[in-house]
């Protein structure tokens, strides 16, 4: 069969969302990425996602991204080409994208702290070219994927990339959410409703809410929240702690990255209580140790590392996770600028999480 110039064309370029520095985006034509070392991967993204973490990249918040640099850590698809060391997976593999790249041997590999691997970490949509795009090079394939099992829902699956397990692991686990614990979490969004679903798996007594967003409070009541608690006024630490008989509370859970919402989290927590930082702070904070220095208090502070994401995965195959419900919006790749102006109006637009669809592989074979 004769291949036209069109064709050659459409396997050499891919449609991809681009950053050029704060407050600019644009959907670019850019080469298909190729392999570049014996241990990638190239995966046809057939679902992706917009995080949070790519809005504060959008405000200017994250300075290691460069112009140039396609946006995107979240992704499900199809692998289309491995290097010659790649043993777990093949060509026509259906996979799940870790958001961290990671070694497997180096120091912080044999830590468990997958995040600061000195050869990955955080690098899709950030050091190396990400997910918001029709293809995307996966390094240390054997590390940076897991096989989707059949009848496992895309939407589904593409939350274990990088939401879930920051929630999990930066809010609960580094929280040490225990039954009977009387836990708040501040910041209703997608990553604070994602620690919400993951705290209830460790039995707490109460898990309380706070936001400003009346319409996320209500979703995050239906999602498990035992009370919630509107920030709006600006009195959302006198409520909480009068909820809790001004005793505070056992776990707090920063999930928005504003000084605000920290302050919040230092106002209600209990003496010998535990303040887990989630959010992505663009500007440093005020730690109040005046209050603080005698109050046994542990302070966490994570990037996630992804080493959950099998058993993440066990769990929504069994159905005691509902990952899906996360999803609140559905776009294509072609109306991706359209799903970020949703997704950064998302009190406006009643936006959770939104997913991108990929349109069928344009290769010809």
């Amino acid at each position: 069969m004769t291949k036209t110039a069109d064709d050659a064309n459409n396997m050499t370029t891919m449609k991809a969302l681009v950053f050029h520095g704060p407050n600019s985006l644009a959907l670019e034509d850019r080469p298909k990425p190729t392999l570049i070392e014996a241990t990638d991967a190239i995966v046809r993204i057939t679902t992706t996602s917009i995080c949070g973490t790519d809005l504060h990249i959008l405000k200017g918040d994250v300075p290691t991204i460069t112009d140039g640099r396609i946006l995107g850590h979240e992704g499900v698809g199809m692998i289309e080409e491995v290097g010659t060391n790649v043993l777990g997976f093949h060509k026509g593999d259906k996979v799940i994208i870790s958001l961290i790249t990671s070694c497997g041997r180096c120091s912080f590999c044999k830590k468990a702290m997958y995040s600061h691997c000195l050869n990955g970490g955080w690098r899709l949509g950030n050091s190396i070219d990400g997910t918001q795009a029709e293809y995307v090079r996966i390094p240390f394939a054997d590390t940076g994927l897991h096989l989707l099992p059949p009848g496992v829902d895309e939407e589904a699956a593409v939350m274990l990339s990088c939401i879930l397990p920051t929630g999990l692991e930066c809010g609960a686990l580094n929280g040490q959410v225990k039954p009977g614990d009387i836990v708040a979490i501040v910041g209703a969004g997608p990553v604070g409703l994602a620690a919400l679903l993951a705290a209830q798996l460790y039995s707490p007594a109460e898990i309380i809410m706070i936001d400003l967003d009346e319409n996320r409070l209500e979703v995050a009541r239906s999602f498990g929240a035992t009370r919630i608690v509107n920030s709006s006024e600006g009195k959302a630490a006198e409520r909480v702690m009068a909820l809790t008989q001004a005793a505070g509370v056992d776990v707090a859970i920063e999930a928005v990255g504003l000084s605000a919402t920290f302050d919040i989290c230092q106002a209600i927590i209990a003496p010998g209580g535990r303040i887990a930082n989630v959010g992505v702070h663009g500007k440093s904070v005020e730690l109040h140790l005046e209050r603080l220095w005698a109050s046994n208090i542990t302070l966490t502070t994570r990037l996630v590392d992804a080493g959950t994401t099998p058993m993440l995965l066990r769990m929504i195959q069994s159905g005691r996770l509902d990952s899906k419900k996360l999803v609140s919006h559905r776009f294509e790749l072609s109306k991706i600028m359209e799903a970020y102006h949703t997704f950064g109006n998302a009190t406006k637009e009643r936006a959770l999480k939104v997913v991108i669809k990929n349109a069928p592989s344009r290769t010809k074979l």
